[in-house]
């Protein structure tokens, strides 16, 4: 459903296969990256399904990136085709390609919703291509995808600050999102608000894949708005309403929350950052949930390592991430890669079939990331008695915004490019509303006082808004002996001497 669109699940297989006609007359083979720049919507999801229909991979893109981000996206990957919208809330997504360099692959921009421009194609003659095309021909393309091919390139960045594609396959996809739907009691009968952006892992395959393989309802959400929200919940009888924790934090604080009913709502899942117990117990209590679960994941995990049941004790669920899916394993390792003991925090490294078949056109980061066949994770924890995954800390700098990963590389990367920055170090700091907040710390050049709202303008031009929050400016960065910025130290002047708590 969306808005006044209702649609059965034959009307998605329908589209789905009208979407695949079109891009097989397209010219589009097996194996082609087909891009997706849009907000959530019906028309997303059909297009997804087509895609995966086609024997194509889907290139989700982030609805917040500026055009040399998403060109970034478009080059690594090789996208063929991107399907995109003029527009969502202001933003005509072709002009933002305008001038970007160096997409040599890129062949085509179709436009799924809004005015269509010069050089693109709009939605209904895209549709036309597949009118010519055999159905048969369709049907075989989709008959010939296997389990252990490639449905997604998902780009999460590194600790270069550079984005990697991480490739997800089928077979991994669906295997994942059965046992996650039945450890959180996803059912048929669920009609389910996708809260979570299709671009996200957590939006695409515990959101969209999941409603499909139980067929639950989709209910997407294209921008977050309390109001919105809460309104369609009540109107819809919403009964799945999973979400990051600033979206039930930003819930809560509402003021007109008494008015509104989510008596309808039996069942939540947070996760994406570490959860806050008091969050747990105001979502059971406050919005009377009767089911909340946490999890953990990451994209080169398909999304998911470990889920709580939806019968756990309240205290697993708010303490913990719970166990690995069955048939994934975890070890608790040193810095050599030894297994640490019982109860001690260290590296979770992780192997199963929801391990990412690797960086797409990077073997040498894939190679990196990988020890033995393990995944390394970057997240410090432990393990404790009854076998539940307790997340303590981060190895990397990525730190996470409203469930958004950011990595620091990346950011300082960008600002190093402004005229007036000489040094500069970005960290992530706790906030009570988004997780964690980014702040960049920056040494100017001589002779210059750059303006801090100027600076952070000027990045959120070149980069997501959620990727930085504060600019402050400081007279040196504190080094260690052998040159490196002691980014613990910069945590600890939040709140102290010149630099106010957030």
């Amino acid at each position: 459903m969306d808005g006044p669109l209702r649609l059965t699940f034959c009307d998605l297989h329908e589209g789905a296969n009208a979407v695949a006609a079109a891009l097989v007359g397209s010219g589009v083979g097996p194996g082609d990256r087909i891009g997706i720049w849009a907000p959530n919507s019906a028309a997303w999801v059909i297009a997804s399904f087509g895609v995966y229909a086609a024997g194509a991979v889907l290139v989700p893109l982030n609805t917040r990136y500026k055009g040399e981000e998403a060109g970034h996206i478009l080059r690594a990957s090789g996208t063929r085709m991107l399907l995109t919208v003029t527009d969502f809330l202001g933003t005509d997504y072709t002009r933002l390609l305008e001038g970007v360099a160096g997409l040599p692959d890129l062949r085509e921009v179709v436009v799924m919703a809004g005015a269509t421009g010069d050089g693109a194609l709009s939605w209904d003659h895209f549709l036309q291509r597949g009118q010519a095309v055999d159905p048969d021909a369709v049907a075989s393309r989709s008959r010939a995808v296997e389990p252990g091919d490639t449905s997604d390139i998902i780009f999460t960045s590194g600790t270069t600050g550079a984005p990697k594609g991480a490739m997800l396959g089928h077979g991994a996809s669906v295997r994942t999102y059965l046992e996650w739907s039945s450890l959180v009691d996803l059912r048929e009968a669920d009609r389910y608000l996708v809260v979570y952006p299709f671009f996200h892992t957590a939006g695409l395959k515990s959101g969209v894949l999941a409603c499909v393989l139980r067929g639950a309802t989709i209910h997407p959400l294209a921008v977050f708005d309390v109001p919105t929200m809460l309104a369609l919940v009540a109107e819809e009888r919403i009964t799945m309403l999973p979400g990051p924790p600033t979206v039930f934090q930003t819930i809560l604080s509402h003021p007109d929350l008494p008015s509104f009913d989510l008596s309808s709502v039996r069942s939540s899942v947070t996760g994406a950052a570490v959860v806050p117990v008091e969050v747990i117990r105001q979502m059971r209590e406050v919005l009377d949930i009767r089911t909340v679960v946490t999890g953990y994941g990451m994209t080169e995990t398909t999304g998911t390592i470990s889920m709580c049941r939806y019968d756990d004790p309240a205290e697993v669920i708010a303490t913990t991430v719970g166990r690995p899916l069955p048939g994934v394993d975890v070890r608790v390792v040193d810095d050599d890669g030894r297994d640490v003991a019982a109860g001690q925090p260290g590296e979770l490294v992780v192997r199963g079939f929801n391990i990412m078949q690797g960086y797409f056109g990077d073997e040498q980061a894939t190679a990196a990331a990988f020890v033995d066949g393990w995944l390394k994770t970057g997240d410090v924890g432990f393990v404790d008695d009854a076998g539940n995954l307790h997340i303590t800390d981060r190895k990397k700098d990525m730190f996470i915004v409203g469930g958004f990963n950011v990595y620091p590389a990346e950011v300082e990367a960008a600002l190093l490019n402004h005229p007036d920055v000489a040094q500069v170090a970005v960290v992530g700091v706790p906030d009570p509303r988004m997780g964690e907040i980014g702040i960049a710390f920056v040494v100017p050049r001589p002779g210059v006082r750059p303006d801090p709202a100027e600076v952070l303008a000027w990045a959120r031009e070149r980069l997501a808004g959620y990727k930085l929050t504060r600019v402050e400016i400081t007279e040196a960065l504190p080094l260690n002996p052998s040159g490196k910025v002691m980014k613990f130290k910069l945590r600890e002047r939040v709140g102290e001497g010149g630099v106010e708590r957030l």
